[in-house]
């Protein structure tokens, strides 16, 4: 089903912005761009879930001829949920097996990028189209969809307090906040885009990227990447280098921090906690309530 065709469907369904993005679980804001063709090149995800919305009231009247929906098990380590794709968009062919690996493929041949989930490159993953925020970890090419307004005020106040406190200090590190590639392990198999970052070796800002592991890096939940924070990149940064690794839960008002050079363990924080910064010894404190005073209101419109 294409853009046009989805744009006819709403119209024909009655169907309002707000509708479509909260039945496909996205944004109102990417459901305005994408259908009202702002934006040029949407993510592969934002399509399909799009597409699954306007199938589901055509699904049922479905006749031999018609575009038939098939179910793939999507073979990605931030998600095992099954994903639901246009079969007739693909040439399916009912009688061949085919992968979530083949469709992934597909979608990412439009930017000449053409290989099998964990054989990608840097070579790769720097074809990919610039407006969009992709990540590549172990050769696996993962698509990230937009954060919310929410998670960008956390990682914003996040950004301004440490170099607040590094430029009292006169320290010699750096916040950033994404978008920043980082190419952790040094190799050409991946490049992440961590939510919040400090880096206090200079040597490693090389070439528009951070070339090596943070000393803190910050990753902000949202419901795609909750799985992959918890877990692959949890590993990844441990086995890096990263000191400090802290996972902001939004919607449930809490924080993990985990100070891998003492421990493997973890400490939780709630949003009325001040949080100790490890690599700081302390002396830097994030007050997760003053955080939150200032950005309440947010939760009220979502």
């Amino acid at each position: 089903m294409t853009i046009e065709e989805m744009r006819e469907k709403k119209k024909e369904l009655g169907y309002s912005y707000e509708q479509i993005a909260d039945l496909a679980d996205l944004p109102v804001g990417t459901v305005q761009k994408v259908l009202g063709g702002i934006t040029k090149s949407p993510r592969y995800a934002t399509i399909q879930a799009l597409q699954k919305v306007f199938q589901e009231e055509t699904g049922r009247k479905l006749v031999p001829g018609q575009i038939a929906w098939t179910t793939f098990p999507w073979k990605d380590a931030q998600d095992d949920r099954r994903c639901e794709t246009p079969a007739a968009d693909y040439g399916y062919n009912y009688n061949k097996k085919t992968s979530a690996n083949d469709i992934f493929t597909e979608a990412l041949s439009e930017y000449a990028v053409t290989k099998h989930q964990g054989e990608y490159t840097l070579e790769d993953y720097l074809a990919l189209p610039e407006d969009q925020r992709f990540e590549l970890i172990d050769g696996v090419i993962y698509d990230m969809a937009s954060p919310t307004y929410i998670h960008q005020a956390i990682g914003d106040s996040l950004q301004a307090l440490f170099n607040a406190y590094i430029r009292e200090n006169h320290g010699a590190c750096r916040a950033f906040t994404a978008p920043v590639d980082v190419q952790l392990d040094c190799d050409d198999k991946t490049m992440i885009q961590p939510d919040v970052l400090i880096v206090c070796d200079y040597g490693k800002l090389r070439s528009g990227r951070i070339y090596g592991a943070p000393d803190l890096v910050v990753e902000i939940l949202s419901p795609s990447t909750s799985k992959k924070d918890r877990s692959l990149k949890l590993t990844k940064y441990k086995r890096a280098g990263v000191r400090e690794y802290w996972i902001v839960d939004p919607d449930q008002k809490r924080v993990f921090v985990y100070e891998f050079e003492k421990s493997d363990s973890y400490v939780i924080y709630s949003f009325e906690d001040s949080v100790p910064v490890g690599i700081y010894d302390g002396k830097c404190r994030v007050d997760f309530r003053q955080i939150y005073d200032e950005i309440h209101f947010l939760y009220d419109t979502m």
